[in-house]
């Protein structure tokens, strides 16, 4: 983790400038390259799965490629039905798509059971090695390769972070999706890191959106000091019914995604996701010239941003530590 930035919000969003350097190229006549993209959360309506469709349009803009005219993108949902992953992987397979963009780790598990040759491009995935889709991540070694969200390496942190804004807290509760694996070990990950600072935790499972409302329900119960949430597709469709229902119950929460922040959620702490998806591009445009995904090194995030959400704080009637609000970049 070479640098961090603190961004406090005050409600609504906050803007970035995000510069890359030149690089657009002409593109090769003949054949329009076709790429589809399966995305792990929401649909067309939802603002998180839009922008991150925008991201990648906007990455590969920025190489000189123009969606509709010197390349394709098909755009594939999952939406709230997370057991999807592997037929919309096939359906996308069976097109004969050129190369293959996927959204998250069960996307990217499921691409890869669909195809050994297809090229994967994957984003925001936490543990490529552990999930079995690169052999390692300086020589991936099969058709896969991308992004590492390093999800799971942060989870430690995000417990940290959140003790140190809220020092008095004992108890916690962490919502884990047991039907999306990598949530149940990211939940793991997470309670190991609080034992270290002495703190109880209680896991509660969510199968489904229609399970938020009895869950928390049974979250109060306990009387938890706050709520961690580990990182699910269905935790960012539901984030701003999650952040309803926390403030409802007075919970502080830690999420690992900026966006589920401005939805309401007290804290965050990971990488910018939309960069990632730009970052996508470059991948791609590598893989249509030529390249071998087996070739391409996994990129890490060098970047990673804490964002608190002071209007929430407000209304919790928190006053987070100026030791936290100050942080400083590195």
């Amino acid at each position: 983790m070479t640098r961090r930035r603190l961004i406090a919000l005050v409600g609504g969003a906050a803007g970035y400038l995000i510069l890359w350097p030149p690089s657009a190229r002409a593109q090769s006549t003949g054949k329009v390259p076709r790429i589809g993209v399966l995305w792990a959360q929401g649909n067309r309506e939802d603002e998180m799965a839009s922008g991150s469709a925008d991201a990648l349009r906007q990455g590969l803009s920025q190489l000189g490629y123009i969606d509709g005219k010197t390349i394709n993108l098909e755009h594939h949902f999952v939406g709230d039905r997370y057991d999807r992953s592997d037929a919309l992987a096939a359906e996308l397979v069976d097109s004969r798509v050129d190369v293959l963009v996927v959204d998250a780790t069960a996307n990217a598990v499921a691409a890869k059971r669909a195809t050994k040759t297809i090229p994967i491009v994957f984003m925001h995935v936490g543990d490529p090695i552990g999930s079995k889709l690169v052999d390692s991540l300086s020589h991936p070694g099969g058709n896969a390769t991308g992004l590492s969200g390093m999800t799971l390496d942060v989870a430690a942190k995000e417990v940290e972070i959140f003790k140190e804004g809220l020092p008095n807290v004992s108890r916690l509760a962490i919502l884990q999706h047991p039907s999306y694996t990598f949530s149940t070990h990211i939940a793991q990950a997470m309670k190991t890191a609080a034992g270290r600072l002495e703190v109880t935790v209680d896991l509660f499972d969510v199968l489904t959106a229609n399970d938020l409302d009895r869950t928390f329900q049974e979250i109060a119960q306990h009387r938890p000091d706050g709520l961690l949430i580990a990182a699910s597709p269905m935790f960012v469709t539901e984030r701003k019914r999650i952040a309803e229902l926390a403030l409802a119950n007075h919970l502080p929460t830690m999420t690992w995604l900026n966006e589920n922040t401005r939805s309401g959620l007290l804290m965050s702490y990971g990488v910018n996701v939309f960069d990632l998806f730009r970052r996508a591009a470059f991948y791609v445009d590598k893989i249509l010239r030529g390249a071998k995904p087996a070739d391409l090194p996994v990129e890490q995030p060098a970047k990673f941003e804490l964002v608190i959400n002071l209007r929430t704080a407000k209304a919790l009637g928190l006053t987070i530590p100026l030791s936290l609000l100050a942080r400083p970049t590195r």
